[in-house]
């Protein structure tokens, strides 16, 4: 089935689109330019700000003018991960697509649905002649999923819209109405490199799912780099350790699936043969129900670069053991929430030099700041550099506010259960948006996607269809001034 033939075909030809336009976060140049003229095309009033969000306004349809106005909100970026044989470039080809039964996937990649999706409902929006709806201004920020340089970018006065709608969820029967804030922490060092004493090895870890480091750091998936720092360890017990390179993970905000290391050390055959039949073998059986597609290979090999001390070497191991990687604390006041986590995202050794990327997120600021301090002692005992960059609020949830009551009425009705009112762990826009416009009511809600920051990411058809109803639901029932 083509793309095209699939119900709302509005929705799903802008997506196609938006889609074939390059949107690497950071580098939104193109997809900046496409929505701009989108706008102008459709003869709206269409702005670009200084930070590169692109906001259109629409006025109300007859009779809704009484309404409260509104701001639709989606980020224009995505996050670009491909699988290791995929011959893929992001910043020049558009996402290849397929569907498969009831969903739609990338071949390969990402699919972008993260936010693609919502982008694409604001744009039928804003092209529709038949859809009621108030005053209307569409915000596309910018490098969400980066470090969220578009919210924070947005300065007050921008927006007049007195209740913002998010279309950044993941599951059609939730409505959020809160989120983590986070914190980029980067551990850095420079180190002196030495010819290599020993035998040569290889160790790859690959295989793994990855995910969301916030919607899915609760669910056990493995992380390359903590497993690769496992292996490491217990090669300290029987062997001296000269690191030659990491390449472990890719972006702060994706669990790392892939690892590679390059190391010396005295003896390789035993080396390997000690990780097989211990380590290796004990990591395959943590993860045999959650990682079923999880390879540790461990070879002999050669390489013509310098290594690091054994003594510098260590103290590398060291604090990729003991780094917090995962859930930090559970929410004491929301049920099943994560309050605050941390994920270890990119190990990177090259000719000596190191860096270690971590996003620590938190619903509470304090707690925040707990994980990013945790990371900071361990590493400064190691004489490791820190650095704290980055920082966005959360968002507080207000469950009694006026338009996530009348989300959750029309879900009820609509639908005939009720949806599930939550907070997320998660970093969407609002908090940081609502910083600067604290009067405004904010909810989000969205299509359900799966596998979103992975290779495995896909958007269900048929919650697309629910989430587009909704939608025009909504905006039929925005209160009155």
């Amino acid at each position: 089935m083509e793309l095209s033939n699939i119900e709302p075909q509005i929705i799903w030809k802008n997506f196609s689109k938006l889609n074939a336009v390059p949107r690497p976060s950071k580098k939104e140049e193109k997809v900046i330019a496409f929505i701009k003229e989108f706008g102008e095309n459709l003869g709206l009033e269409t702005t670009v700000d200084e930070v590169g969000n692109v906001i259109i306004k629409k006025p109300a349809t007859p009779g809704m003018e009484n309404r409260k106005s509104i701001v639709m909100q989606s980020h224009l970026d995505m996050v670009c991960q491909k699988n290791n044989d995929v011959n893929f470039d992001f910043e020049t080809q558009g996402i290849q697509m397929e569907v498969d039964g009831d969903w739609v996937k990338a071949k390969g990649t990402t699919l972008g649905a993260d936010n693609g999706l919502g982008v694409a409902t604001i744009m039928s929006i804003l092209e529709s002649s038949d859809i009621p709806h108030p005053d209307l201004e569409a915000l596309f920020t910018i490098d969400e999923e980066t470090g969220m340089t578009g919210a924070l970018g947005l300065k007050p006065g921008q927006l007049t819209g007195q209740i913002l709608l998010n279309l950044d969820t993941e599951e059609d029967d939730e409505i959020d109405i809160g989120c983590a804030g986070g914190i980029d922490v980067t551990v850095t060092q420079n180190y002196a490199t030495e010819a290599s004493n020993g035998q040569i090895v290889r160790i790859e870890v690959k295989g793994l799912q990855g995910g969301h480091s916030g919607m899915d750091i609760h669910k056990g998936f493995g992380n390359a780099n903590i497993i690769m720092g496992r292996i490491l360890y217990k090669a300290l017990e029987n062997q001296n350790v000269q690191l030659i390179s990491i390449d472990g993970g890719s972006l702060r905000n994706a669990i790392p699936r892939e690892s590679v290391a390059l190391i010396s050390v005295r003896n390789a055959g035993e080396f390997i043969e000690n990780v097989t039949n211990g380590i290796k073998k004990e990591i395959l059986e943590e993860f045999a129900s959650v990682e079923a597609h999880l390879q540790i290979n461990i070879e002999n090999s050669t390489s013509s670069e310098k290594a690091l001390s054994v003594d510098d070497s260590k103290k590398i191991i060291l604090v990729l053991k003991s780094l917090h990687n995962g859930v930090y604390r559970m929410s004491p006041d929301v049920k099943d929430l994560v309050e605050s986590s941390n994920n270890v995202a990119r190990v990177e050794l090259k000719e000596g030099g190191l860096k270690i990327l971590n996003l620590s997120r938190s619903s509470v600021d304090s707690s925040k700041d707990s994980v990013a301090e945790q990371l900071k002692s361990v590493s400064e005992l190691a004489g490791m550099n820190i650095e704290f960059s980055g920082s966005y609020p959360g968002w507080k949830p207000k469950p009694g506010s006026e338009i996530v009551q009348v989300l959750e009425k029309i879900y009820t009705e609509k639908f005939a259960e009720k949806p599930h009112v939550v907070a997320c762990h998660a970093g969407l826009e609002c908090g940081i948006i609502g910083a600067n416009y604290p009067e405004m009511e904010m909810v989000s809600y969205g299509p359900t996607i799966r596998g979103a920051h992975s290779p495995d990411e896909k958007a269900n058809i048929s919650s697309t269809q629910k989430f587009w109803s909704f939608t025009k639901d909504i905006l039929a029932n925005i209160p009155l001034k």
